[in-house]
């Protein structure tokens, strides 16, 4: 398999943490966002949409979307499950997953953050874009994990939420956005933070680092 992703991209660095939680290796291949390299013509004949991450499987079939990508690593390499249980406890992971993936990742990405740059904005207004969509996000997170068990975001074995939740705190981290009263993420990112396929799959870990 090959992964084509960029150090700090949120989305590579959750299939990142997949195939390590799968034991699978990929090579990984390299394209630097603020270069434009994910828009390069041979790119984009592997991905349309000229986003990062793509997977290419072994047999040459290529993947978009992280989201994508991992339910597919679960269906294909089915141990250690990231999406178990019934199909309520299913849902509720997959509710968890979505609300970062979905609705607070898409509007901090560097493009929505370049195009509010574009239309004039000032420096501290898209960073505040940034930081308030992060926060508010996570606390709304915070509450669809009350009344669950730890100390994982689902239990005690890390699952699709735990993959989507660690590098939006990442990114919560760079825009400065406090997540100090959250407990229960607090809770779940140190239980993340102890295990390796978490540390190894970290932006400062990667080849491409900078």
């Amino acid at each position: 398999m090959r992964l084509h992703g960029y150090f700090r991209s949120s989305a590579a660095w959750r299939v990142r943490i997949a195939l390590n939680l799968k034991g699978l290796v990929a090579e990984q291949l390299f394209r630097h966002l603020r270069k434009g390299e994910q828009r390069a013509p041979d790119y984009l004949c592997l991905n349309p949409q000229g986003l990062l991450p793509s997977l290419e499987t072994d047999d040459g079939q290529v993947l978009t979307q992280s989201m994508a990508i991992i339910e597919w690593l679960d269906e294909t390499h089915p141990e250690p499950r990231l999406v178990p249980g019934d199909a309520l406890a299913r849902a509720r992971i997959r509710a968890f997953a979505q609300a970062i993936a979905c609705d607070i990742h898409p509007v901090q990405n560097l493009k929505v953050l370049a195009r509010l740059r574009a239309l004039g904005h000032p420096e501290e207004v898209v960073t505040g874009w940034a930081r308030d969509t992060i926060q508010e996000g996570l606390e709304a997170c915070e509450g669809l994990l009350q009344g669950g068990e730890g100390p994982l975001c689902f239990g005690s074995a890390p699952t699709l939420a735990d993959i989507c939740l660690v590098p939006q705190l990442g990114n919560a981290r760079r825009f400065g956005a406090d997540t100090s009263g959250l407990a229960r993420i607090t809770e779940a990112a140190r239980a993340c933070a102890g295990h390796p396929a978490f540390a190894a799959a970290a932006p400062e870990k990667q080849a491409d680092v900078e």
